[in-house]
């Protein structure tokens, strides 16, 4: 078998067919693996997983049905759906079992937690942290962590005792001596090893996934492209690899993989899917700039179909561009800032749009339609001087950190006044005065009758919970004040290959033989919409797995799903 991409959607597949007695090849076009899985978050999620179970969360799988089958609307899959929600904790227990991947349970709560079917927790899980020195020397090929989201190369989560210590170093001798630590490790790290070693999130399972491959001696070719698929009477036989320069053949029995990363950088393609380009509007997508939609072309060339037709095409992140000098620029993807009390969004016309802190594809979604009418589509974040040295604002760290080099390189604006604000960002100054002044009236008793800011589980987990009585919800007080531009991006994108749910790929509803697609070259199951923490990788791994089953002969195609059950 021959697997053409090395991030969760390609070594699950490949690590799944390995343990069923396939002997297994990966190719990975980049000098990293790992794809944009290392530049996740690492969460899955999985309703009926154990580590819910074995904490004592009730979930059901008639609630996730319920759940996915509103989220999903009129894009609803019935049986991959159903397929997902079986095999999905029996993946989970595979690899738990079976391989150095490990998880932890998180307490996030489902993206729309009141809708029916949702749940406040127990969905969700995350990579276990790992110390990447276990991969030996290919700790070198490791794709590193999106720069603008580590602290010098240090990687957090949200709920790490260093992110706490970090947060408290001038305000705790005992955190000051933690971090002076913390450091010291990390910089003794990165002399012997060019990178930190103490990874977590994404970058700690894509690590995980790569040493259970290697584990079981599965190559991962790094720097060798696939450039087209060869054929053999009606059926994938292999692929034209290029490598070194040199093109070679690879000839797979059992078939080919696609999991190229999907069409996020694949300009003519997002130019054609992505509304806001459509009308001229800018696009910064944080994930690998190597996914260029190399499967979906190789899919479309043998009879593949890649249909545009999910209402959200993509994941969608609002992002901002961080100088980072030489006319360079990092893309920072805003996670958490939106979240915290005292910082508000608005459009150059100088409007809320929507409730801040719901995820972020929600938010890109209202911020694409609220600027239907606009070639730009962006936000601004406003808050004041006090909030900005709480909690910083972006790629901008909160205090001790200085904001001096950000106000200069213009990545952060700083007025006087709002009116002076609005004058510096082109926003309408008279309609953001009165938003503010709006916005003011309710926040003071941590209400916001407009938006219904802090009013979910969701929104209350990334706000700030010492802030009372709502943890997203605080008025703008006194100058100055400061502006950060947002634009669009993605993590990852919805619309794919047209599979059925084992993952072959798709001819007139048939399977062309040989071939399959997973992890973002697929389409998702999710039907272009976000329910909650992990919705990528989580079916991603599921459908991996299966399709590393069915390559292997244990799975019937034409099985009953109880037929399914057993067997995966």
């Amino acid at each position: 078998m021959l697997v053409i991409g090395s991030g969760a959607g390609g070594l699950s597949t490949a690590i799944t067919a390995k343990k069923q007695g396939l002997d297994v090849i990966v190719v990975e076009k980049e000098a990293f693996f790992g794809g944009t899985t290392a530049f996740s978050g690492g969460v899955l999620w999985i309703p009926g997983n154990r580590h819910a179970k074995d904490a004592g969360i009730r979930d059901t799988r008639e609630a996730a049905i319920e759940y996915l089958r509103g989220e999903t609307g009129a894009m609803y899959d019935e049986a991959a759906v159903e397929t997902f929600l079986d095999a999905g904790p029996r993946m989970l227990d595979f690899f738990e079992r079976e391989t150095a991947v490990k998880f932890l349970p998180t307490l996030y709560p489902d993206y729309h937690p009141d809708a029916p079917g949702g749940v406040d927790v127990g969905r969700s899980v995350v990579a276990m942290p790992f110390d990447a020195r276990e991969l030996g020397e290919d700790i070198a090929r490791l794709r590193p962590p999106l720069k603008t989201i580590t602290f010098i190369g240090m990687m957090f989560n949200s709920s790490s005792a260093d992110l706490k210590h970090f947060f408290n170093a001038t305000k705790s001798l005992g955190s000051a001596w933690y971090v002076a630590r913390r450091l010291a490790s990390h910089l003794k790290e990165v002399v012997l090893y060019k990178r930190g070693v103490q990874i977590t999130s994404g970058n700690a399972l894509a690590a995980r996934l790569a040493k259970s491959a290697f584990d079981l001696g599965i190559p991962i070719h790094t720097q060798t492209g696939a450039k087209e698929l060869v054929m053999t009477k009606g059926r994938v036989s292999g692929a034209i690899v290029l490598a070194n320069g040199l093109e070679k053949r690879i000839t797979a029995r059992r078939g080919v993989v696609l999991a190229c990363g999907g069409f996020s950088h694949d300009i003519a393609r997002i130019a054609k899917a992505y509304p806001h380009v459509r009308r001229g509007g800018e696009h910064v997508s944080p994930v690998p700039a190597g996914n260029t939609g190399d499967g979906a072309r190789m899919a479309e060339r043998v009879g593949g179909r890649v249909d545009i037709r999910y209402p959200q095409p993509a994941a969608w992140m609002p992002v901002s561009r961080v100088p980072l000098g030489d006319g360079q620029y990092g893309v920072f993807p805003h996670l958490l800032d939106r979240y915290k009390p005292g910082i508000i969004g608005v459009t150059r016309d100088g409007v809320r749009f929507t409730n801040e802190s719901n995820s972020y594809h929600d938010v890109g979604a209202a911020m694409i339609d609220a600027c239907r009418e606009q070639k730009e589509t962006a936000m601004w974040l406003i808050c004041d001087h006090v909030t900005v040295r709480k909690y910083g604002l972006g790629f901008a760290k909160p205090a001790p950190l200085p904001l001096g080099a950000h106000l200069k390189s213009g990545y952060l604006i700083r007025g006087r006044t709002l009116d002076d604000l609005a004058h510096r960002t082109g926003i309408d100054a008279a309609a953001l005065e009165e938003t503010v002044r709006e916005y003011n009236r309710d926040a003071s008793q941590g209400k916001d009758r407009a938006f219904g800011r802090g009013t979910t589980s969701f929104n209350r987990y990334l706000g700030d919970t010492a802030h009372k009585p709502n943890p997203c919800v605080a008025p703008i007080g006194e100058g100055p004040y400061y502006a950060l531009k947002l634009v669009m991006g993605d993590l990852g994108t919805f619309d794919g290959i047209a599979t059925n749910e084992y993952g072959q790929v798709l001819k007139d509803d048939e399977p062309i033989s040989g071939l399959y697609a997973v992890g973002n070259d697929r389409a998702s199951v999710m039907g272009g919409n976000y329910p909650g923490a992990g919705i990528t990788l989580g079916p991603i791994m599921t459908f991996g797995y299966l399709s590393g089953l069915h390559l292997a002969g244990r799975i019937d195609t034409h099985a009953k799903t109880d037929k399914l059950r057993s067997v995966a």
